[in-house]
C-alpha cells in the first residue's frame, strides 16, 4: 500500500530489478510477487498492505512495473491471487473465501490488473483458494482446483501462456479436500505448492495416470513448460551461492538509497486547508506536540529547529485529565501546532484528541501505516493539515520537517481509503516552489468571506464569460488567496492550474513597460517633462517631437486611441471591395466585431512575410508567420504621422508604444532582456516573458482567442494584442505573459517602496511618485490606472477601493491592483476572449470588481497588529 502512494511507476520497476538483483544472490529464480489484488476492502485478513491499493488501473501499473522490474533481472514473477482476493473477509489460510460478484463486477476490478498484465507478456500467476459462484455455481469447489477457472478462465480466454501456480495447498481454504494435486492438475495448474504429505499427493497422480483419467502427455507438457521457464531464468547452469560477503552484496548502498527513495516518494499530504502549508518561517509560537516514542521523532524535531524556533510538549500515555487539560491550555497559546505520531496504539490518547480543539492550525504528521489514523478519527476530521509518511526513518522525518516549511516536494497519492477521513487518490502536490499561504484572520481577513471568491469565479464559469481563470490575493506579502477555476478552453476538459500562463494584454504596461520606464528614471536617464523627440530621432521634425513622457504616461499626449497596423500588411489587390462589412456576406465571411465582419481570404504584400523566420523576417507573429523586420519601421512611421487631437485625455496604446521605444534608445537592448535582467530573474519570477513560446510548451500557456481572420489559428503563446504581435511580440503595450501569482510578486514589490526579498529594485521616492501621482483632468496616473471617484460607474474599481488603490486591466481579461492603505494586492487573469474577443460577459457581469468588493468585505476592523 505504500509503494502504491508512490506516482513514478518508474521507481516500482527499480524496486523490482532489486528484489532480482537479491534474489539471485541467494539462489532464488522465482518470487511469488506481487500482489495484484484490488483492496477494496479494509476489513480484509490477508490481503491488507500487501496490495498496491483499491484502484484497479493503479494497481495494474504498479503490478506490471514490479513485474517487469523481477523478471528484466531473470527472476520470474508470479503475480497473485488469481482470479482476486482483494474483496474479502475471510483469510483462506484459515477458511474458503468467497467471491459473490457478476462476472461484469469481476472483470472490471478483480481481472483488471491480471488482464493487463497478461497482455503485457509477464510470466507466472499464482491461483488463489476462493470460492467464485459465477465460474463454479455447483458446489464449494475453490478457484486453485477448478478447471473452469484456472483452463477455461485463465488458460484460454485470457490467453495466459505463463506458469500457473497454485497457493499453497497445506492452506485450511482448500487442504480438506481430497487429492488435492491431482485436482489441481486436472484444473490446468502447472506447478502445485505445498501439499501437506508430498508422498501420498504423487502416489495419488501415478494412479490416476495408470487409470488413464490424467495423461502422460500432459503430465510431460507440464514439464516442459516448467523446463522452459528454468532454462528462460538461466538454469541451464547449476546456480552458484557465494556465502563469503553475501550480507554485504544484498546491502549495498544503492539498496539503502533506494529504501530511502522510495519512502520519499511515498509521503503524502493528504489535505491542507486554508493553504496552511508550507508553514512561513516568520510565524512565531510554533508547537510540537510528540505522540508516542519522543526519542524516535528527533530527526524530526531537530530538522524543524532550522526552520523555526519550536517548543515540544510530549503527550504521555497515562496522563490524568488534568494534566491532559493544562497541556490543551498551554498549546492555546501558538500560532501553530505540529503534531508528530509514531505509535500504533493511539487508543490511550484518545481521550486528549475528543476534547483537542484548537482555534489554530493543526498539522499532523504520521509516520506509521495510514489506518491507524481512524483512532483518533474526530482530531484528523478537524486538522488543518495530515501529512503521511507510512514509516518513520530519520529520512522520512526530515523530509517532512522540511515539507513543512517549503523546502522538500511530495507528491505521493493514497492508494486506498482511509475510513470517512480520505478517499483513495487523496493527495496534493507541493514543491519547494509551492507559494507560502498563511491564516487570513491572523492577516486581519475572514477566511469565509474569502472563500466566496470561489462562487463568483464559478458564476463567471458557468455564464460563459471566460473559461478558465486565476485570482491572487496578498495582505502584507502573505497569500490569503491562491485558486484556479475552469479549463483551457470551453471544448476542453483540460483544468488550469496556478502554474498555467496567461496573455495579460494591457496588464503588459504597468507589469513590464511601466518598470522599465520606472527603473529607468531612477537612474537619472530622463525627466518626466522631457520631450519625448529628444530620445527618438524618428519623431523629430513631426508634431509629436514636443510631446513630454508624463503625458505619454497620463495618456494625454493627443494621439488616437489606436491605428490598425496589419491593414499596412495586406495587398489591397488581394480582395474585392472593402475588407471589412457591417454585416455578414459572401465575402464577408469571418466576425471579428459584435457587428464587423471582414473577407478572410486576403494575401499579404508580396516578400513581406515568410512561413519560417530567418534572416530579415524576424517578427513572429504565428506559428507560420513571420514578418519582414522592415515593417516595425513601417508601424513606427504611422504612429509619427498620426493626427494629434489636443492634450485632452485619450487612452492610446500608442503612447505605451512610444515608452518602448524610449526604453530601448536608452537601455541600448531590447525591452524584455532589459526587463528580464532587472527584474524578472533577479525576482525569480520564472514564468514572466515575452514571447513565451521560447520558453515553455503551448500546453502551460491558456489560449487567449480564436483568431479566424488575420493569423487564421488558434492564439496560444502568441499575443492576442495584433498591434504588439506586428511588432513581434514584444511591445509597450502588449506582450507580457504570466501567471497571477508572479504578476502579484511585481505589485508587491511596488507596495515595498522598490524591496522584494531584501533587494532593492527601485527607489521608495520612485515608487512614490509614480503610484500617487495623479492627472487633472482625468483618474489616470503615472502609468497606472486609478479608481473614478467622480463616476463610480465607470470606475474599472470596486466601489469600495480607496483612492490610492493603482493598478492596470488588461483586454484579455485582466487585473491587477494595489492598495497600500491596507496592504493589499490583487490580481485576476483569465481568458475571457476565447475564443471570440467581442463578447464581453466578464465586464458586463463585473466578476473582476465583485471579487475585488469582497476583500473589502473580508477585512477585519481593526486588523490584528502582527
Amino acid at each position: 500500500m505504500v509503494l502504491g502512494c508512490i506516482q513514478d511507476d518508474r521507481l516500482i520497476y527499480e524496486y523490482g530489478q532489486e528484489m532480482a538483483r537479491q534474489c539471485r544472490e541467494l539462489g532464488v529464480q522465482v518470487n511469488f510477487a506481487p500482489v495484484a489484488d484490488v483492496n477494496i476492502n479494509p476489513q480484509n485478513p490477508v490481503i491488507n498492505v500487501r496490495s498496491f491499493g483499491e484502484n484497479p488501473l493503479l494497481v495494474a501499473d504498479k503490478v506490471i512495473a514490479y513485474a517487469s522490474g523481477l523478471e528484466s533481472g531473470r527472476v520470474l514473477s508470479v503475480a497473485k491471487h488469481f482470479p482476486g482476493h482483494g474483496d474479502t473477509d475471510v483469510d483462506s489460510h484459515k477458511a474458503l473465501p468467497v467471491l459473490p460478484f457478476t462476472r461484469e463486477r469481476l472483470d472490471s476490478v478483480e481481472l483488471y490488473p491480471f488482464r493487463k498484465l497478461i497482455h503485457a507478456g509477464l510470466g507466472g500467476v499464482m491461483v488463489g483458494h476462493l470460492q467464485v459462484p459465477v465460474f463454479e455455481p455447483v458446489g464449494k469447489l475453490p478457484s486453485s482446483l477448478s478447471r473452469n477457472v484456472v483452463y477455461t478462465l485463465l488458460t484460454e480466454k485470457m490467453a495466459f501462456k505463463g506458469l500457473i501456480f497454485t497457493d499453497a495447498l497445506a492452506m485450511k481454504g482448500v487442504s480438506s479436500a481430497q487429492k488435492v494435486c491431482l485436482q489441481a492438475l486436472k484444473a490446468g495448474n502447472d506447478v502445485v505448492l505445498a501439499p501437506r504429505d508430498v508422498k501420498k499427493e504423487i502416489d495419488y497422480v501415478v494412479e490416476a495416470v495408470k487409470k488413464g483419467e490424467f495423461s502422460e502427455e500432459e503430465i510431460d507438457e507440464r514439464c516442459r513448460k516448467v523446463l522452459l521457464f528454468k532454462y528462460a531464468m538461466g538454469l541451464n547452469r547449476k546456480p552458484v551461492v557465494r556465502l563469503s560477503g553475501l550480507e554485504r552484496r544484498i546491502n549495498t548502498p544503492h539498496t539503502r538509497d533506494l529504501i530511502r527513495r522510495l519512502n520519499l516518494a511515498a509521503v503524502t499530504v493528504l489535505n491542507n486547508e486554508k493553504g496552511v502549508l508550507p508553514i512561513h518561517p516568520d510565524v512565531k509560537k510554533v508547537a510540537v506536540l510528540t505522540v508516542g516514542k519522543a526519542k524516535e521523532l528527533e530527526a524530526f524535531t531537530n530538522e524543524l529547529k532550522k526552520y523555526v524556533e519550536v517548543h515540544t510538549f510530549e503527550l504521555g500515555k497515562q496522563m490524568p485529565d488534568s494534566l491532559q487539560q493544562k497541556l490543551r491550555d498551554s498549546l492555546s497559546a501558538y500560532r501553530r501546532i505540529i503534531v508528530p505520531v509514531n505509535e500504533i496504539r493511539l487508543a490511550p490518547y484518545q481521550s486528549f484528541f475528543a476534547k483537542f480543539t484548537p482555534q489554530v492550525p493543526v498539522v499532523y504528521a504520521f509516520f506509521t501505516p495510514a489506518k491507524l489514523m481512524l483512532q483518533i478519527h474526530r482530531a484528523i476530521s478537524n486538522a488543518s493539515s495530515v501529512v503521511l509518511g507510512h514509516t518513520d526513518s530519520d529520512e522520512v522525518q526530515e523530509q517532512i520537517a522540511a515539507l513543512l516549511f517549503g523546502k522538500a516536494a511530495a507528491n505521493g497519492r493514497l492508494s486506498a481509503g482511509i475510513g470517512g477521513l480520505f478517499r483513495a487518490g487523496a493527495g496534493l502536490t507541493v514543491t519547494t516552489s509551492t507559494p507560502y499561504h498563511f491564516v487570513p484572520e491572523e492577516y486581519g481577513m475572514r477566511s469565509e468571506v474569502l472563500q466566496s471568491i470561489d462562487t463568483i469565479a464559478m458564476r463567471g464559469i458557468h455564464a460563459g464569460a471566460y473559461p478558465g481563470c486565476e485570482i491572487v490575493v496578498l495582505k502584507n506579502g502573505r497569500t490569503m488567496y491562491n485558486k484556479s477555476f475552469g479549463t483551457f478552453t470551453y471544448e476542453d476538459e483540460k483544468a488550469v492550474s496556478t502554474n498555467d500562463i496567461y496573455d495579460l494584454a494591457s496588464l503588459s504596461k504597468t507589469t513590464g513597460t511601466l518598470l522599465a520606464v520606472m527603473k529607468l528614471y531612477d537612474n537619472g536617464r530622463f525627466n518626466l517633462s522631457d520631450p519625448i523627440g529628444d530620445y527618438l530621432p524618428f519623431l523629430k521634425g513631426t508634431n509629436k517631437a514636443k510631446i513630454t513622457i508624463r503625458e505619454l504616461l497620463l495618456h494625454q499626449s493627443g494621439l488616437p486611441s489606436g491605428l490598425v497596423f496589419y491593414q499596412d500588411a495586406i495587398d489591397k489587390k488581394s480582395y474585392k471591395g472593402s475588407l471589412f462589412k457591417g454585416s455578414k456576406d459572401a465575402l464577408h465571411t469571418v466576425q471579428i466585431g459584435p457587428k464587423t465582419f471582414a473577407q478572410p481570404g486576403f494575401r499579404f504584400k508580396e516578400g513581406l512575410t515568410s512561413a519560417v523566420g530567418g534572416g530579415d523576417y524576424t517578427l513572429h507573429v504565428a506559428d507560420s508567420l513571420w514578418l519582414h523586420k522592415s515593417f516595425r519601421d513601417v508601424m513606427l512611421k504611422k504612429i509619427a504621422d498620426a493626427p494629434l487631437k489636443g492634450k485632452k485625455y485619450v487612452y492610446s496604446c500608442l503612447n505605451f508604444i512610444l515608452l518602448q521605444q524610449l526604453v530601448e534608445q536608452l537601455a541600448g537592448v531590447p525591452m524584455d532582456e532589459f526587463l528580464t535582467h532587472e527584474f524578472y530573474r533577479p525576482m525569480n519570477l520564472s514564468r514572466t516573458a515575452y514571447l513565451p513560446l521560447r520558453y515553455f510548451r503551448k500546453e502551460n500557456i491558456v489560449p487567449s482567442s480564436v483568431d479566424r481572420f488575420l493569423r487564421k489559428e488558434t492564439l496560444q503563446g502568441f499575443v492576442h494584442d495584433e498591434s504588439a504581435a506586428f511588432l513581434g511580440g514584444i511591445s509597450g503595450n502588449a506582450g507580457l505573459f504570466s501567471t497571477a501569482y508572479e504578476v502579484s510578486q511585481v505589485y508587491q514589490m511596488l507596495l515595498n517602496g522598490g524591496e522584494y526579498e531584501g533587494q532593492r529594485y527601485l527607489s521608495k521616492e520612485t515608487c512614490q511618485l509614480f503610484t500617487t501621482e495623479t492627472s487633472k483632468i482625468s483618474r489616470r496616473g503615472l502609468g497606472f490606472d486609478k479608481p473614478d471617484a467622480e463616476d463610480v460607474g465607470s470606475s474599472p474599481c470596486a466601489p469600495s477601493a480607496p483612492a490610492s488603490v493603482y493598478g492596470h486591466t488588461g483586454f484579455t481579461g485582466t487585473c491587477a491592483w494595489t492598495d497600500p492603505d491596507n496592504g493589499l494586492v490583487y490580481v485576476f487573469l483569465s481568458n475571457r476572449t476565447y475564443p471570440d474577443a467581442w463578447v464581453n460577459k466578464l465586464s458586463n457581469l463585473e466578476i473582476r470588481e465583485h471579487i475585488q468588493e469582497t476583500l473589502y468585505r473580508a477585512l477585519m476592523q481593526p486588523a490584528p497588529v502582527e
